[in-house]
């Protein structure tokens, strides 16, 4: 998992509550194991006219034209603008998967449901919960400036506009770690792989009968 530096990205703009994570990936999508590979199905009943199903050509598909990550205006985006209990429903992780593989890097919105905000942070996706006034705020901005950006400082816990305007965040400090340092349920793991080592090694050594 990559290292969670600051960065500034394009914001995009889902005027939606209550985004389930069927809505993020539908459920015929998930046969894959592999964290790869969702993003063009991403919102995919949302994103396209046509009905969507596993291993389908995507040229041939049916954009519908009104679905905002279709807008020209935010092609590239890599922060996503939320409303409140984004990532409801399952705990499917193939949710932060899609979101990712798509191109985003962290969403924004006044609150998250529990599951998704954990498996999220475990995949390298930054949630950013902040009060709905600002989530107001950040939403008419969007709309009111085309390329309209923001900058994400992880290590400050800020967001900051190009207008002076910025906004202090809470975020886990367990999670906050894996993040800045890239690290997965297997990088923490491996972080302790000289005394697993060694543990390994005298057992050996004591029950060498089970070996």
């Amino acid at each position: 998992m990559d290292k969670f530096a600051t960065f500034t990205g394009l914001v995009a703009p889902l005027d939606r509550p209550n985004v389930d994570t069927d809505a993020i990936i539908p459920k015929q999508f998930l046969k894959s194991i592999k964290r790869t590979g969702f993003g063009p199905n991403l919102f995919d009943e949302w994103r396209y006219l046509d009905l969507g199903y596993p291993g389908q050509e995507q040229s041939q598909r049916k954009p519908n034209p009104d679905f905002v990550l279709n807008q020209s205006r935010y092609q590239g985006a890599q922060i996503l603008l939320g409303r409140d209990n984004f990532g409801c429903g399952s705990s499917r992780e193939h949710a932060p998967w899609a979101l990712t593989d798509f191109g985003f890097r962290a969403i924004i919105a006044p609150s998250f449901a529990d599951i998704f905000f954990g498996n999220s942070a475990k995949n390298g996706l930054l949630l950013i919960t902040l009060p709905a006034a600002d989530i107001d705020a950040l939403f008419s901005a969007v709309a009111a400036e085309a390329g309209f950006t923001l900058t994400i400082d992880l290590e400050h816990q800020q967001v900051r506009d190009g207008h002076g305007h910025s906004y202090t965040f809470d975020y886990p400090a367990g999670l906050k770690h894996r993040l800045l340092n890239g690290l997965d349920d297997i990088g923490i793991t491996l972080q302790d792989a000289d005394a697993i080592k060694g543990y390994e090694q005298r057992r050996r050594a004591e029950a060498p009968w089970l070996f």
